[in-house]
């Protein structure tokens, strides 16, 4: 357990780097850099304690330990420059054993400046090496930080989930154990701790410890995760930490090694670089999930099992590869699938994962797979991920023990269905016979089909209480208060009484948002610009009547166009569908997982849109970057008599083509360029475009033209063109004039009547951007891509799944 001291301290010494190291993974790497450097300091003065001789800053190497750098004699400069010397030269100290020549290969500081130095090390200077297994925690804390997407597809895994796999897979003190993409080795950690636990009645002896620490091994093909994981491990009691900086796809050097247990959160993505498959795998495919579960089913031994958490990719999807895979699980050792919710790798990313389990002895003895659909695992779904009580996890856990302890004894498997609602069997001959062995559980399982039901009709008068509540003055509603406020459109403030004990469905009935559909707290006050619309009996599902008036067109019932309103008289004879209750939970639930599926990808999208909205305000902070005039880094408008050619065909622009949601346009239309040279703004390849006028600016109409006919292309007038010089590329500029800051600043600076307001050309000309090297703004710029893409990949997964919920509700 992290003690909240020795978090204080890592967080401290976190906020004294942000500002010269703002990349959590660099301040990562300096503290355990430090921490490292410290903690050998630290065996050096045991040993002197007891009568024995320092290991490791001996003869030449004296000068350079912990105590000698942070002598109060020297100057700040002169401990900057000793701190360098030391670390740069540290791979190359005798005296050290291979595990920290390893931890210090490549260690530089990233910054120079002997005050923030000094800072930093009087912290780490408050660490010691007394307790291990709590600076082993502590360094977990740390790696914790590292939550961001890696470019080899890489995500951390949350700690409850790698727990949970590894108590379903429960590895044991004489197996041998492997993570082929274990990063910072959370689940090699994960495993020693829970084969520790298991043998607690009777601790492990000396040898059987050491013969286990030899037993776990890791691979990473990223130098710093292996160097992250070695320190890991290190601090939790591994001498010599089994971790090997190894390519599991491309190398064939480990291939003939077999494991009796592998754990693993492989990568998602396609492989790129330097990165070339060997073909050894059984199945050819061009994605690191298949291969990687590939290599995992090829490496256990005969009794061997395993956890693997893969993305809905490999659950499903029909590509040939995809396909040969899951015949090969089916046929191969897979006896479950455990579906984990959309969310769980919030708040860097919204990707839906499963997790496969593996028992080559087991799944020889069922003719049926196990299935779980876990809705909750004890934190919300959101970005900030808020512990909650709702946890689906143990009982998995409790049904798959159950379930293998059945099939290891030769008994039925005896499955209460009403006890057991998050799990299901599906025999090997359904999926067989889908002849794409599809993985969904949710595809096998017995749904209620609702297409063609003749449902009663009733009125909403005659089942629902409709009336509109007391309101409440402005100057009752606070800015912060006990229970909250809800107005026309949701949470309009807090006040210090509520009037409405549940949670309520509500119509917004007046206003230029009236029919707008709501559903309020419980304890909450609903002011009267909100009409409950409240269930009479238990004939209707406050749940099913929420969804349905909000996927419903109230249209017919609202009056009034200058102040459209709702009344009690008009909303009362409007008709719904009254399936029986039980169909209607079904149809909530239904609902529910979809709706859950799209609130996870408005979170994944409202982060990524937080930190872009003030792209590279962060490098206000880096020293030596120039901020500068966009003028001097771009020609704005260029002229139209750049153009020569006369008579040929060019791309056509119209203002509403441009999306505000990509980099990149492509025109769809053309004209010959003697109908367009006059009277439109004339733009070229890579040139940037951006709307000027209300409210295409304020929407953030803008994009990068490419693949324009003939390399030319004309658009509106209303835009404005930025062509880069050889300081800049278009995406730097893109990404500054198309963010929320630029925007915010440009509504002060417009011109023109209130229908056609214009930005001001001088103040576009004149606005300053962070100018770092070229190869910093491309290496942003790619982050920021990446960004753009899980984005618009989250909006296209919303569209998705708001048809689906249009679907089920319309076959009712």
């Amino acid at each position: 357990m992290l003690d909240q001291t020795t978090k204080r301290k890592l967080d401290s010494a976190r906020q004294i780097l942000v500002g010269k190291v703002p990349d959590p993974k660099a301040q990562v790497e300096q503290i355990t850099t430090a921490l490292i450097y410290k903690f050998m300091d630290d065996m050096d003065k045991e040993n002197e304690e007891v009568g024995l001789k320092t290991q490791f800053f001996v003869d030449d190497w004296k000068k350079f330990s912990w105590t000698k750098i942070l002598d109060n004699k020297l100057s700040g400069q002169e401990r900057l420059d000793l701190y360098v010397q030391a670390i740069t030269n540290m791979p190359k100290n005798p005296h050290i054993p291979q595990l920290f020549r390893n931890i210090f290969k490549g260690a530089f500081l990233p910054y120079n400046d002997a005050r923030t130095l000094s800072l930093f090390l009087k912290e780490i200077n408050e660490f010691n090496y007394e307790h291990s297994e709590n600076l082993g925690n502590a360094f977990e804390y740390l790696l914790s930080i590292l939550g961001s997407q890696g470019d080899a597809g890489q995500f951390r895994t949350p700690r409850h989930i790698i727990d949970f796999i590894v108590e379903v897979v429960d590895p044991k003190k004489n197996e041998t154990i492997l993570d082929p993409a274990c990063g910072t080795a959370g689940f090699l950690i994960s495993a020693y701790k829970h084969i520790l636990k298991q043998n607690k009645e009777k601790a492990l002896t000396p040898d059987e410890k050491l013969k286990l620490m030899n037993n776990l091994a890791g691979y990473d093909i990223s130098p710093d995760m292996v160097k992250l994981a070695l320190v890991n491990m290190y601090l939790h009691g591994f001498p010599e930490p089994k971790i090997h900086e190894y390519d599991s796809l491309t190398s064939e050097k480990r291939w003939d090694e077999t494991f009796d247990v592998i754990l693993a959160n492989p990568p998602f993505m396609t492989p790129k670089g330097g990165i070339v498959p060997h073909k050894r795998f059984s199945i050819q495919a061009n994605r690191a999930e298949v291969l990687f579960v590939d290599y995992i089913v090829e490496h256990l031994t005969i009794k061997g099992r395993a956890g693997i958490i893969v993305p809905e990719g490999v659950i499903f999807q029909s590509n040939n590869a995809y396909t040969q895979l899951r015949k090969k699980l089916v046929e191969d050792g897979l006896f479950a699938v455990v579906s984990l919710p959309a969310g769980v790798f919030n708040p860097y990313a919204g990707v839906k994962t499963s997790v496969l389990l593996f028992d080559n002895e087991i799944s020889k003895k069922t003719k049926s797979f196990l299935f779980l659909k876990i809705q909750n695992d004890g934190f919300d779904l959101g970005a900030q991920r808020r512990e909650h009580n709702k946890n689906d996890l143990p009982l998995a856990l409790e049904i798959i023990k159950k379930y293998k302890q059945a099939l290891k004894d030769g008994k039925d498997f005896e499955f209460n269905k009403s006890k057991n609602q998050i799990a299901h069997l599906v025999t090997k001959d359904k999926i067989i016979a889908t002849g794409d062995y599809n993985l969904s559980g949710d595809r096998y399982k017995e749904v209620i089909s609702f297409t063609n039901q003749k449902w009663e009709m009733v009125e909403l008068g005659e089942i629902c209480e409709i009336y509109q509540p007391k309101t409440i003055t402005s100057k009752d509603i606070k800015s912060a208060g006990p229970y909250k406020v809800f107005g026309a459109n949701g949470v309009i403030g807090f006040y210090d009484k509520y009037n409405h004990e549940e949670s309520e469905v509500l119509i917004t009935c007046r206003g230029a948002t009236c029919g707008t559909i709501n559903l309020s707290e419980p304890k909450s006050w609903v002011t009267g610009n909100a009409m409950v619309v409240k269930p009479k009996n238990n004939l209707l599902d406050k749940q099913f009547l929420f969804y349905f008036l909000r996927n419903s067109n109230l249209k017919s019932v609202i009056s009034g166009s200058a102040q459209p309103q709702i009344t009690r008289a008009s909303i009362s004879p409007f008709k719904i569908p009254l399936p029986p209750i039980e169909v209607q939970k079904e149809i909530v639930e239904q609902i529910e997982v979809k709706q859950k599926a799209i609130e996870a990808a408005k979170a994944v999208i409202e982060s990524l849109e937080r930190e872009r909205r003030y792209f590279g305000q962060s490098l206000r902070k880096l020293e030596g970057v120039e901020w500068v005039e966009l003028e001097e880094l771009c020609e704005i408008n260029p002229k139209k008599s750049e153009v020569k050619e006369k008579d040929i065909e060019v791309s056509f622009v119209p203002m509403t083509d441009v999306s505000e949601q990509n980099y990149y346009f492509e025109p769809k239309q053309t004209k010959i360029i003697s109908e367009v040279y006059k009277g439109y703004t004339y733009f070229a390849e890579n040139d940037v475009l951006l709307a000027k006028i209300t409210p295409c600016f304020e929407n953030g109409k803008s994009a990068i033209a490419r693949k324009l006919k003939n390399g030319i292309g004309f658009g509106s007038t209303e835009f404005i063109v930025f062509r880069t010089n050889d300081k800049t590329i278009p995406e730097w500029i893109y990404n500054f004039v198309a963010n929320t800051q630029f925007i915010d600043e440009g509504k002060n600076h417009m011109t023109g009547s209130a229908g056609q307001r214009r930005l001001n050309i001088d103040f576009v000309r004149k606005y300053k951007i962070p100018l770092p090297p070229l190869e910093i703004q491309k290496k942003l710029v790619a982050e920021a891509e990446k960004e753009q893409q899980i984005i618009n990949a989250n909006r296209q997964l919303i569209e998705i799944y708001d048809q689906k919920i249009s679907d089920v509700l319309s076959e009712i």
